[in-house]
């Protein structure tokens, strides 16, 4: 066997290693964060998938994400956090219909805490059931576009379900950042590892 394969064949075995550990990786971080029994999730329904109407719906979720994290963050019981969302839901109409001002549309909406059902969803190595469960539900028109979700209480809206992605948090603290880059350092001596130890072996 020439050098050249050799080389090819060394090439391809550090990359499938690579892939499969990179994966290995990213489901446990994935698997890391799951929705607690008692909790209470955040649905909002756009009200079509036109471009406008989906990024109303994102603009609408990261406001009362914000205004229901600074509520909830510091409690530890979900009986707490129902009463407090129940007692200013008149709070999140104000900032649904003020997004909605922005762009210039008086389209009906509804926001309410209820059972709603949800779908099957696979996140990292978990699996939650479909099911009725509570969340705060907004809808925005027809209701007919693709929903987002997510779980308020505990705050987890940093991932999203809706889509069985791990998406970043847009108020990341320092500490967290800080974390991030130690993963990734962490990843990069552990790539350099793997392929000083298959060149050790190549050589042997």
């Amino acid at each position: 066997m020439n050098l050249r394969i050799r080389l090819y064949i060394l090439l391809s075995l550090s990359i499938l290693l690579l892939s499969w550990e990179g994966q290995q990786l990213m489901t446990v971080k994935a698997d890391d964060q799951f929705i607690p029994e008692e909790s209470i999730r955040l649905r909002i329904l756009a009200n079509s998938n036109a471009p406008l109407d989906q990024k109303l719906k994102r603009d609408i979720r990261n406001s009362v994400n914000e205004q229901i994290t600074t509520w909830v963050e510091e409690l530890h019981d979900v009986e707490v956090a129902r009463n407090v969302i129940n007692e200013n839901i008149h709070i999140l109409y104000g900032i649904v219909a003020n997004e909605l001002e922005k762009v210039g549309s008086n389209e009906a909406f509804n926001v309410s805490l209820q059972e709603t059902s949800f779908p099957t969803k696979l996140y990292g190595n978990r699996l939650y059931p479909a099911g009725d469960y509570e969340a705060v539900v907004i809808t925005l028109g027809d209701g007919n576009g693709d929903n987002w979700w997510c779980v308020l209480f505990p705050p987890l809206c940093f991932l999203d379900f809706s889509n069985g992605d791990a998406v970043a948090h847009e108020t990341e603290s320092p500490q967290e950042d800080q974390s991030n880059e130690e993963d990734e350092v962490e990843v990069s001596f552990f790539i350099v590892e793997v392929f000083t130890n298959i060149m050790d072996r190549f050589r042997a």
